[in-house]
């Protein structure tokens, strides 16, 4: 189990989603997110532990493909914004285009936390996490805003993390992952299954 998991001496504990609904040169969406994690090594960034990989329905349904999901808990010595950076730079790696909010892609990495960091501070991450879903997909942060703001929301990131670490605790709300599933409602879970 997680728990059980030394971590190396000055690093710093960071937990990714990773996503995508369409192949890339690579491959397959799943040999796409293995191929990302060796390029995170390449960066110094180590895998600690990994969820399973999960089908979930695209959004909003009738978009494209249904996706695959999969979390993973890491540590790095890389600051957060340079870790967003590395990201950045190995989704464009793999085909990934930023051509309109929530498209299909080839590949998403979201930092969904780092430590307990609140990133820039609770006043910004709060007006992000209170936007009406109409107006969450139009916009998005030009700057990292951790935790991620949407957590909470999300049964293909909650479901994931679940499975790699139940016991993880949000830095704002304090309540776990686990706690964070049980809440959501079942439009938010329904269809979500492992590969």
């Amino acid at each position: 189990m997680l728990r059980d998991k030394c971590l190396p001496f000055a690093r710093n504990r960071a937990v990714f989603a990773f996503g995508g609904n369409l192949p890339s040169e690579i491959g397959s969406v799943n040999e796409t997110i293995s191929a990302a994690f060796d390029e995170l090594r390449t960066h110094g960034v180590e895998v600690i532990d990994q969820s399973r990989f999960f089908q979930t329905p695209c959004f909003p349904a009738g978009a494209g493909p249904d996706y695959v999901n999969l979390v993973a808990v890491t540590s790095t010595s890389h600051s957060p914004k340079a870790l967003l950076e590395r990201l950045h730079e190995i989704e464009a790696k793999f085909g990934r285009a930023r051509d309109s909010r929530w498209a299909g892609r080839t590949l998403d990495v979201d930092i969904l936390s780092y430590e307990n960091l609140i990133i820039p501070d609770l006043d910004t991450y709060q007006h992000w996490v209170d936007l009406p879903l109409d107006v969450q997909m139009k916009e998005a942060p030009q700057n990292l805003i951790l935790p991620h703001p949407r957590i909470q929301d999300r049964g293909f990131v909650l479901i994931p993390l679940c499975d790699v670490w139940p016991e993880w605790t949000h830095p704002v709300s304090g309540k776990t992952a686990q706690m964070l599933c049980d809440s959501l409602p079942i439009s938010e879970t329904r269809g979500i299954k492992p590969l």
